[in-house]
């Protein structure tokens, strides 16, 4: 992939989606080391999009097309999401979703072939073995590049809202993190992690890429671990702090909001100020991903803090004319379903947990909601609807 910093207009508000998904041994369902071979045997067409290598052995990611909404997402994602399943059984597979599995040992893990995985190893060491998470990753195209600029930090305040619905990472080395999305600590360590700073256009950016790349901090966009980042070469705006979710169908509806949000947002062009936003943006992030709906952020505007629960059911709601208008209505009901459960995909591996009193087990559920989940069609039709429901505690 290039990472040219020209920027390619594209369709506004048109999505894709990258799922980095867990590869399990059916021994023990610890990750294993078959992405090269998997990826070497597997047959598709590319009709749904790509699957592709990560950087380590025992990840496996999907990519979507470019679609014009949620529903072509959820049909690109269902479809991958078969063809990588019944491709994974026929290798003693199993595979499923989650921000991090909840008991690896980080040294066990093999660095994929691949000239950039090898330079990443090469310069961060053990932390790119520790990059052994997975993340759901939401592109939104943009029609200037001025505009992805501005979409990049306009969405930077509601990153705590897609932390909490997307956390599924609450077990590292075994042992309950307490937080709701223990991945992103793994984020963090990396030193271009966190927020856009404070852009003024696309111009902005290239000056501020520039200064990075001259100082030989950066080579290119993917060295830019932040939350949300510009891509030029697709012309897309694209979010990247949301864990794996356990299911296609939870997928589906953070893509959802994403383009209902954006479309809000380009809409309304709401003020805000980069610069505060920017001075709790670390914090926002901490209690999102420790507390899930629980938590407490801060809004700089009123000085105060506020609940994400009742903040993000406010949001929910002011979306509805624009999902409406993108057909997306169905998908953001998906998400007021969890909020109004109060639960996180962490809080049903932690119920799992509470059965089985082993985290073997709670994996392999993992794996059987992962393969059993799948979005049903409309009616007669080709589109597809949220009428999956996750399986019962």
């Amino acid at each position: 992939m290039s990472d040219s910093l020209e920027f390619h207009d594209s369709e506004p508000l048109t999505l894709g989606v990258e799922l980095e998904l867990q590869l399990l041994t059916t021994r023990n369902y610890d990750l294993t080391r078959g992405a090269t071979d998997l990826l070497r045997a597997a047959r598709h067409d590319g009709a749904n999009g790509e699957v592709k290598l990560e950087i380590t052995e025992s990840m496996i990611e999907i990519n979507t097309r470019v679609r014009p909404s949620a529903d072509g997402i959820a049909a690109d994602l269902d479809a991958m999401r078969g063809l990588l399943v019944e491709q994974c059984a026929r290798n003693n597979i199993a595979v499923c979703g989650g921000g991090a599995h909840p008991f690896h040992s980080w040294p066990d893990r093999r660095i994929s072939p691949g000239e950039r995985y090898e330079m990443t190893y090469e310069r961060y060491g053990y932390l790119a073995k520790q990059f052994t998470v997975f993340g759901q990753h939401i592109h939104v195209g943009c029609a200037s590049a001025d505009d992805a600029v501005w979409l990049t930090q306009a969405l930077g305040p509601y990153m705590p809202y897609f932390i909490a619905l997307s956390a599924a990472s609450p077990y590292i080395d075994g042992v309950d993190t307490l937080f709701h999305s223990a991945r992103l600590n793994a984020v963090t360590a990396f030193p271009l992690s966190g927020q856009c700073p404070e852009l003024a256009d696309w111009d902005g950016f290239l000056e501020h890429f520039g200064f990075l790349r001259d100082c030989g901090i950066v080579t290119g966009i993917k060295d830019l671990y932040w939350d949300i980042r510009p891509k030029p070469e697709y012309g897309t705006v694209e979010i990247r702090v949301c864990d794996t979710p356990l299911d296609v169908v939870q997928a589906a509806a953070l893509a959802a909001l994403a383009q209902a949000l954006s479309r809000y947002l380009l809409r309304e062009r709401p003020g805000f100020d980069a610069g505060k936003a920017l001075q709790v943006a670390r914090y926002n992030k901490f209690q999102a991903c420790r507390y899930g709906f629980d938590a407490r952020v801060s809004c700089p505007q009123k000085r105060a803090q506020e609940d994400l629960r009742s903040t993000l059911r406010d949001l929910l709601d002011t979306l509805n004319a624009d999902a409406k208008a993108l057909g997306c209505q169905h998908w953001l009901d998906v998400l007021r379903t969890a909020l109004f459960t109060g639960t996180t995909g962490s809080d049903w591996l932690r119920a799992r947990q509470a059965v089985h009193k082993n985290l073997n087990d709670v994996v392999r559920d993992s794996a059987e909601r992962f393969s059993a989940m799948r979005p049903q069609a409309r009616d007669q039709g080709s589109e597809i609807h949220a009428t999956a429901k996750p399986p019962e505690t």
